[in-house]
């Protein structure tokens, strides 16, 4: 049986197969955002396994902390060797996994990613409960509420911004580094580019009308292949130099979580340096 989250309440709250209230004591993660998660709240003794991306210092905001800890090779057949009292998985590219382990009685917690604050602030309280550890879930929430208020209105003047990532992609206005911009001040380019669900946006639409600034991965500032040469072309930069781009580094927003707080601090520096021009 499938809990879903009530009426009206965010997608972010998990769906739960099999749910008991017995705090699990081996507990597996399927992907990147699940293995913060279960890092952050839970005892280190009931980490079964993590997933591979857990050790990758581009990706994962908390790498340091799993040499440490086991690492799966994400298949259901293993998990069920392995005996997993909890399963924690994403929403998306673990259909089959997933479908095996309901199959065999395994319980699962399916995260969604995160879209705003409040949505994750819920996943956050529910995972942490799971883990019995509630405790955490509160602090962790309480963390990212204090930066959220360190950074409220920041922004000294009225400025447009538009998130992009390689190839010209534009996520749609509903997404955490959008509510983080909106928060602290500035308004969304997605409407007036004509994608307010996101998608690719064209070079030549962004030379002919730019934001007054990109928030992108000061990583994606080198052209290593035809991804990033969107965002280095000669037209761009010449129309979004570096002083108009804000740059937030990709291991900050991929996921929602333990990282959020240090995302919201890292954004809040750029738009204080470059939009408000202080030293």
């Amino acid at each position: 049986m499938v809990r879903l989250a009530a009426a009206g309440r965010s997608e972010t709250v998990p769906s739960v197969v099999r749910y008991t209230e017995t705090p699990p004591a081996r507990v597996v993660s399927l992907n990147l955002c699940a293995d913060q998660l279960l890092l952050a709240l839970a005892d280190r003794g009931q980490i079964a396994s993590l997933s591979p991306l857990s050790r990758d210092e581009d990706y994962s905001f908390l790498a340091g902390l799993v040499d440490d800890l086991p690492v799966n090779g994400g298949t259901g057949e293993e998990i069920l060797v392995g005996e997993a009292d909890l399963v924690l998985s994403g929403r998306y590219g673990t259909r089959v996994k997933r479908e095996l382990l309901e199959r065999h009685g395994v319980e699962l917690m399916v995260l969604d990613p995160w879209r705003d604050i409040a949505g994750g602030r819920e996943q956050l309280r529910a995972v942490a409960a799971r883990l019995g550890h509630p405790e955490r879930g509160a602090a962790l929430a309480a963390e990212i509420e204090a930066a959220l208020a360190r950074t409220r209105g920041i922004a000294r003047r009225p400025a447009t911004a538009l998130v992009l990532y390689r190839r010209g992609y534009v996520p749609g206005e509903r997404s955490l580094v959008g509510e983080l911009l909106g928060h602290m001040g500035l308004q969304p380019m997605q409407a007036r580019l004509g994608l307010p669900q996101g998608g690719l946006v064209r070079l030549e639409q962004l030379v002919m009308d730019p934001p007054d600034f990109v928030v992108m991965d000061e990583a994606d500032a080198r052209a290593i292949d035809n991804g990033t040469a969107f965002l280095v072309h000669p037209a761009l930069a010449r129309v979004l130099p570096p002083e108009r781009r804000l740059f937030l580094s990709d291991r900050l927003t991929i996921c929602g979580g333990p990282s959020t707080p240090a995302a919201i601090e890292a954004l809040a520096a750029e738009v204080r340096a470059k939009v408000n021009g202080e030293r």
